[in-house]
């Protein structure tokens, strides 16, 4: 159980990392957005390059969580697996 915990938690801090990230980068694109709305003149193609940007990184972020879950289904035993889908359904867990 020790080392099933050890690997949850490494699990979880890979998902956190990733979403950490996408935060940043959220960041960065709402920066862009808003010089691109107060500049002289409107740049289109900045607004599609940031708007890609936070594209990107949520599919980023999507991956790592189907990796995670991944990781997650084959760390567990079935029960486990049950009570954990149990936590997501009623949202007293999201991930």
């Amino acid at each position: 159980k020790d080392a099933q915990v050890t690997e949850l938690a490494a699990i979880l801090g890979d998902l956190m990392t990733e979403r950490a990230q996408a935060a940043v980068d959220h960041r960065r694109t709402t920066a862009s957005l808003a010089e691109a709305v107060a500049a002289e003149s409107f740049d289109e193609a900045k607004v599609k390059a940031a708007a890609g940007q936070r594209v990107k990184s949520d599919e980023v972020v999507q991956a790592a969580v189907v990796r995670a879950l991944g990781r997650i289904h084959a760390l567990l035993e079935p029960e486990q697996r049950s009570k954990l889908a149990y936590l997501l359904r009623t949202g007293a867990l999201s991930i």
